[in-house]
């Protein structure tokens, strides 16, 4: 046998020693083995692109939330079940800052744009803006109420969905809706059905002006009809994505459902507990602003807080022959905090729940077991109408508050009574009114910028006027604290007494003040917001039958309710008051009553 040449071996040997390792077969794919859809949830986004922050006395900044960090979540969830993954939103995405308000909510779409949103309920707030440009509400016959959510379904490319919407006049679903209320998809093979809900409550809950063309049919038997249509065209899944929620404080076990209210602001509990098993699959809920993450009636129901701060999660499992969703695999996942990094002591980003603000010790946070950050491509979509707002919000005021003013909602808070005075003052009233949902952030002590009068006071009303009789004031008074969700209205001019809990005959007594008796026909000028005037917040009782004489909707001296809290101000030497509390009080033996929702 010859001796190999030496050239041979070493391209022998470096065939061996360099060629590239094979590569591994794929694994094999289980047919039979259950797909995984990962629902992400959101609710009541409310224009929060923007993080919330918590600036510490060493000059550190914590951030909650927005829309940056949200898109790095979102992403991390995809990564982890790619192809897997729909995203959807419970409504409510407009209104409450300023970078939606300047916008109209466009910003809001561009942002859900990017990100990929599969659906999004349409929200009460949904409709505020009313037309397009900056009247809240049409004034003339060329003015479309609803045109500034249309703009904003035709920049959308995702569907806004909402079953039991109705158009007055057809009996349908509107046309500009661009769908029947429900959306179809294909994910990792199976058919997914989404239909929308909206609060059966939304002409009280948004300027009633704006949804006169509108009905808004029962939860229950819409929601019925619209899963029977999308498992006729061949949904194997169906998910509801609703702007109607509840609450359940003990998010420890999702299967115990003990903690869950019922009655008053849970509509989506009574509504499927009314539904019949399997009609749908999955929840993702809104409106109230409180958490879940339940089985309720053997469905999964997820919803956060809002405002951008969490995002909920349901992991459904399908079996592949059957086409069903298998409930016993089911898992969800409630309220995970949107954080890039947190305060070491706590744990949280939640500027409410840090040990210090002196000094920060900030430490990445970890989702999916790895490390998140915002994301850049966002925050470049972001700069050009943030830049708006900052130069926007910067704008002084004029006026300063002489010590910080805390809104109320369940209780009488000083920055309500002020606006009430303010209002009073601005209208030439006898008395006024203030509804708590329409104050939306405290008051700090010291000079105010114009970005803290609108973070108070975001939306466009206006003040308005009416004249009622002792009898009708009284009845507006029971109206307004009649609500399940115990709200507390503030009031100038007045006294009232009030039982401890929410109920029906919650208020005892009303009096001028210093305790002055209402006299039954007597004619009294009540100053209020032009939402309330018009039937919101369940008014309309005492609204709706006035004659024109006795209501005055134009902006009383042009000035919306901002205006008129500036305005009191500068009246006041340029420092708004700082009124003790106290035009409340309540009757009975104090209990432990359930706590609202907004």
């Amino acid at each position: 046998m010859r001796p190999s040449h030496p050239l041979l071996l070493a391209l022998a040997a470096c065939s061996v020693a360099c060629a590239t390792p094979p590569v591994a077969a794929p694994a094999p794919v289980d047919a039979s083995a259950p797909v995984r859809l990962t629902l992400v949830g959101i609710n009541d986004f409310h224009g929060h692109v923007e993080p919330h922050r918590t600036r510490f006395g060493d000059g550190q900044v914590l951030e909650e939330g927005g829309a940056a960090t949200l898109s790095a979540y979102v992403q991390a969830l995809r990564e982890d079940n790619p192809g897997g993954v729909l995203l959807l939103d419970g409504g409510d995405l407009f209104q409450g800052t300023l970078a939606s308000n300047l916008t109209e909510g466009a910003i809001v779409v561009d942002v859900y744009n990017h990100l990929g949103f599969t659906a999004a309920a349409v929200g009460n707030h949904e409709f505020d803006y009313g037309p397009v440009g900056p009247a809240p509400m049409a004034s003339g016959s060329g003015e479309d109420p609803l045109g500034a959510l249309k703009a904003r379904v035709r920049q959308a490319r995702f569907p806004f969905l909402s079953a039991n919407l109705r158009d007055a006049a057809t009996g349908k679903v509107p046309e500009w809706l661009g769908n029947d209320g429900t959306h179809l998809v294909t994910v990792k093979g199976v058919r997914v059905g989404v239909l929308g809900l909206s609060t059966e409550s939304t002409p009280s809950v948004t300027n009633p002006a704006n949804v006169e063309s509108l009905r808004f049919a029962p939860l229950a038997s819409s929601a019925s009809e619209a899963a029977r249509s999308l498992r006729e065209r061949g949904a194997d899944v169906v998910v509801a994505v609703a702007h109607a929620g509840g609450k359940c404080a003990d998010l420890k076990d999702p299967r115990d459902t003990s903690s869950c209210e019922r009655g008053g602001d849970a509509e989506i509990i009574d509504m499927l507990e009314k539904l019949p098993p399997g009609t749908l699959d999955a929840v993702v809920a809104g409106h109230t602003h409180q958490t879940m993450g339940h089985f309720i009636a053997g469905v999964p129901v997820i919803e956060t807080t809002g405002l951008a701060r969490s995002v909920g999660v349901v992991e459904l499992f399908v079996d592949p022959v059957r086409r069903r969703v298998d409930p016993s695999l089911t898992r969800i996942q409630a309220a995970i905090p949107l954080c890039t990094q947190v305060e070491a002591a706590s744990g949280a980003c939640d500027g409410r729940k840090v040990v210090s603000r002196e000094k920060g010790t900030l430490v990445p946070a970890e989702f999916l077991g790895r490390r998140l950050v915002q994301d850049a491509a966002v925050q470049a979509l972001l700069a050009p109408t943030l830049a708006q707002v900052e130069a926007t919000q910067g704008r002084a005021s004029g006026v300063a508050c002489s010590a910080p003013l805390s809104r109320g909602y369940t209780e009488e808070g000083a920055l309500g009574n002020v606006i009430a005075d303010a209002l009073r003052e601005a209208a030439g009233a006898d008395v006024a009114v203030m509804n708590p949902g329409g104050i939306r952030a405290d008051l700090p002590g010291g000079p105010l910028s114009f970005g803290h009068v609108y973070q108070a006071l975001p939306f466009d009303n206006t003040v308005a006027l009416l004249t009622l009789t002792g009898d009708e004031l009284r009845r507006l008074l029971e109206l307004a604290h009649s609500w399940d969700r115990g709200m507390v209205f503030a009031v100038s001019g007045l006294e009232l007494t009030l039982a401890r809990c929410p109920g029906p005959t919650r208020l005892r007594a009303v009096t001028l003040t210093g305790g002055i008796p209402l006299e039954p026909t007597r004619s009294y000028r009540v100053a209020l917001p032009d939402f309330l005037a018009r039937g919101g917040d369940g008014l309309d009782g005492v609204t709706r039958p006035l004659p024109p004489e006795r209501t005055v909707l134009a902006p009383v001296r042009g000035m919306d309710l901002r205006q008129a809290l500036i305005a009191y101000g500068q009246s006041h030497g340029g420092v708004l008051p700082a009124p003790s509390v106290g035009r409340v009080r309540y009757s009975g033996v104090a209990t432990t009553c359930p706590t609202a929702s907004r």
